[in-house]
């Protein structure tokens, strides 16, 4: 019986294979591809074998080569803020670890700190920090967004003190510059500083305009121009003993010091009267009446400490107005008084000392001797209504009662009272002067 190729693997699978069934015997051809396709396969993967064994000898050298990079002053660093990051999140076991490895490399690494030195602990360092930063512009970007739309919609009456003050507690600084600089910005300064230079902003004078400037600069500096301490020191010299307590009609001591009737002392008040008075008639010519058209001012300049000048002259409020700047003026036609503020009046008592001059001769040289001597005093009572003008607050005083005591040298006194007509008593205007509060000789007190 001959030997026939794969007859016995035809009876040692039994009958799972039908007798159609057949088995291709492998050519030559096929056998040396495999052989073919084994050998490179067996180069390639030698192959990458070695590529591995050199990118691992590689990392290893550029690890050493890193370690030895990396002197022992680092090394402490690194372990040092290690130590820190794990006392931040409080694993204190782990940190003083990490703390008696960097005063083992170096004894004084504590003074040595220094973050901005300090080489990659991780590898993915950097990214991390990107992240980091990346958090935080997207964080402040969105509280600006937040901080617009509030700001495009309406806030209610009395919630922009509460809105700025979550602001400012937020960012813990009262303001920052715009600009980099050497030298210490002023939102460095603690904030009793910063409320004693307030008062020193609005002064003995009560340069109130001034600090509501103050407070358009930031966010924290209107919140130190609403300290209710300033404004309760300003309604109390303003007041005096008729301050009284403003929690019985208003909120604050500021919305008492702004709605409440009060007198400007960053300016003076004045009024301009004009009249006709007839001439005399011309001995050449009966028919022809003259008539001069006569016009004067009247200023009243105000003291917070109670003290008021008063002025009656022909001349142009720009010419006057700079003699009543101080409280001391050289022209003697400026009366000096008191007044008294009780609710919306004011009432003025103003003296003037009259002087005559007497001219005398003597005897032999016609020589002339002018002898000064004091007359009549006159005593001037004044009493002026405040009152608003559309939405300027206070800005008129009305007249409502002016009368002339003089007081003879005989000793006998006269009483003149005078009938208060619009056109020969109009009301005093305010006009603020610049030059009053350019500069602040003592902090409100």
């Amino acid at each position: 019986m001959s030997n026939i190729p794969g007859s016995s693997a035809r009876q040692n699978s039994g009958d799972n294979i039908s007798d159609d069934e057949e088995q291709d015997e492998p050519s030559p051809n096929n056998t040396s591809d495999v052989e073919n396709a084994l050998a490179s396969f067996r180069e390639k993967w030698q192959k990458e074998l070695r590529i591995g064994c050199q990118d691992e000898a590689r990392f290893e050298s550029a690890k050493q080569c890193k370690e030895e990079d990396v002197t022992e002053e680092q090394q402490a660093r690194i372990a040092y803020m290690q130590g820190a990051e794990l006392e931040r999140s409080g694993q204190l076991y782990e940190a003083i670890q990490c703390y008696k490895r960097a005063v083992q490399l170096v004894p004084d690494i504590e003074f040595r700190i220094d973050d901005i030195n300090i080489p990659s602990i991780r590898p993915n360092e950097e990214e991390v920090a990107e992240d980091i930063k990346f958090d935080e512009i997207q964080e402040i970007q969105t509280d600006d967004e937040n901080d617009n739309e509030v700001e495009e919609r309406q806030i209610p009456d009395g919630a922009l003190i509460n809105w700025i003050q979550r602001k400012v507690f937020k960012s813990q600084v009262l303001c920052s510059p715009n600009y980099e600089q050497r030298s210490t910005h002023i939102c460095s300064l603690p904030m009793e500083i910063l409320l004693y230079i307030l008062k020193w902003v609005v002064s003995a004078d009560l340069d109130m305009r001034s600090l509501e400037m103050v407070s358009m600069v930031s966010r924290g500096f209107y919140l130190c121009a609403r300290d209710e301490e300033i404004w309760k020191l300003a309604c109390s010299r303003a007041w005096g003993i008729n301050c009284g307590n403003p929690m019985n009609i208003y909120s604050s001591w500021r919305e008492m010091y702004v709605k409440r009737a009060r007198l400007h002392f960053n300016g003076c008040y004045i009024s301009k009267t004009t009249y006709l008075r007839h001439g005399e008639n011309s001995f050449q010519d009966q028919f022809y009446r003259p008539w001069h058209l006569v016009a004067y001012y009247r200023y009243l300049r105000f003291f917070p400490d109670g003290l008021v000048l008063m002025l009656t002259t022909p001349d142009e409020p720009a010419q006057c107005v700079t003699h009543l700047k101080t409280r001391i003026s050289k022209l003697p036609t400026i009366l000096k008084g008191h007044y008294r503020l009780k609710d919306d009046k004011v009432t003025i008592v103003v003296q003037h000392q009259e002087v005559t001059v007497q001219s005398s001769f003597k005897r032999g040289r016609n020589r002339r001797n002018d002898v000064m001597f004091e007359g009549g005093d006159k005593t001037f009572h004044l009493e002026l209504q405040i009152q608003s003008y559309n939405t300027k607050k206070h800005i008129q005083l009305i007249w409502t009662h002016y009368a002339i005591i003089t007081k003879n040298r005989n000793g006998t006194e006269s009483k003149s009272s005078f009938e208060l007509v619009n056109n020969r008593f109009p009301p005093l205007w305010f006009s603020r002067v610049k030059s009053y509060t350019q500069e602040s000789y003592s902090p409100l007190q």
